[in-house]
């Protein structure tokens, strides 16, 4: 779940390689070389069982090539599923975020392949290389540091580019930060959107937040520790005093769910200091309301036009009031009409 942009990523590799040369022609020879179908590679590595203790899992046919986005443990490693060792043993390379993660986590597993870094900062530059090999029928797989690659990081826009060339993409699910945290909160789950991390500067979260405000939906941020409680009082303000659970360390020896609403949660923060770990917060949806009469619709929009854009009067106002935000759009229209706005 980590947000690659808020930190500098390594550029190094176990395979005594800079992983940051990524799209020369020594990587796209070595990552594209395509083994025939029924070779003794294929049919050795690819067709290899998976055993883990008395556990054993045989895959029921050989590794295809193409992109494997491969999710991996967010903290406790008997997370990892067997189809997700079974590819990462059978791929020519793994991406990933930061090599050094990944490279604890293969050791731990016995596993030893090359690596390549796939970060913010170098996935522009990188990316032509792998779309090449992908096009010359490499097995290559896309990893994290941590949970579902995608999420929060920059590897759509690799997925999205081998599809728009019909490139073969496929997914070994596994572990995600926000759905364990959703499942722990407590807060309905049937209906819920994952907004990612919110803007780190108080005016644009706030703004950031007004758009989810008329949601009627379970809200799933993640947050860094520094930022917690602002981010939960800005919240508090701009959507209400919600129920909310905030999830850290999970899967960890020392994983915590801690659940109230947000002006309590906020408070606690401000006093406690930043958690140690990051953190999954869980928003529940609007409390169901009485809806209010028009005339009472029409003094708080003359309120918030007071104050805010007629943009973000009408987010704020939808998710006080739960009322559909075109309805409040156009009544916010007729009543800047009135007062010759």
């Amino acid at each position: 779940m980590r947000r690659t942009a808020e930190r500098a990523s390594a550029a190094r590799t176990v395979s005594g390689r800079d992983a940051n040369a990524g799209a020369d022609p020594s990587y796209r020879t070595a990552a594209s070389k395509q083994a025939p179908p029924q070779s003794e590679r294929a049919s050795a590595q690819k067709r290899a069982p998976i055993a883990i203790g008395a556990l054993e899992w045989a895959p029921p046919h050989a590794l295809a090539p193409g992109l494997h986005v491969v999710a991996t443990p967010i903290g406790n490693l008997g997370d990892i599923t067997l189809r997700a060792l079974w590819v990462l043993r059978g791929v020519d390379r793994i991406l990933c975020e930061d090599t050094r993660v990944t490279a604890r986590l293969l050791a731990h597993f016995g596993i030893d392949k090359p690596l390549d870094a796939y970060h913010d900062h170098n996935a522009d530059r990188v990316r032509p290389g792998v779309l090449e090999g992908l096009r010359r029928g490499a097995t290559l797989a896309l990893v994290s540091d941590a949970g579902t690659p995608l999420v929060s990081d920059p590897g759509y826009r690799l997925v999205r580019d081998a599809l728009a060339e019909n490139l073969p993409v496929t997914a070994a699910p596994g572990p995600s930060a926000a759905l364990t945290a959703l499942v722990l909160s407590g807060l309905p789950p049937d209906t819920f959107l994952f907004a990612g991390f919110l803007p780190a500067r108080t005016s644009a979260r706030k703004r950031a937040l007004a758009e989810f405000a008329g949601v009627r939906a379970t809200l799933v941020f993640y947050e860094a520790p520094p930022r917690l409680a602002a981010a939960l009082a800005d919240m508090a303000e701009i959507l209400g005093d919600r129920a909310v659970a905030v999830a850290r360390e999970l899967t960890k020896r020392h994983e915590e769910v801690r659940r109230g609403r947000l002006d309590e949660l906020a408070a606690h923060y401000r006093v406690a200091g930043a958690p140690r770990g990051e953190a999954v917060v869980v928003v529940g949806p609007p409390d169901a309301a009485t809806p209010p009469d028009e005339a009472d619709v029409d003094a708080r929009l003359r309120q918030l036009l007071a104050e805010y854009s007629l943009r973000d009067a009408v987010a704020r106002l939808a998710g006080e009031a739960g009322l559909a935000r075109r309805v409040l759009y156009e009544r916010a229209l007729a009543l800047q009409k009135a007062a010759g706005q």
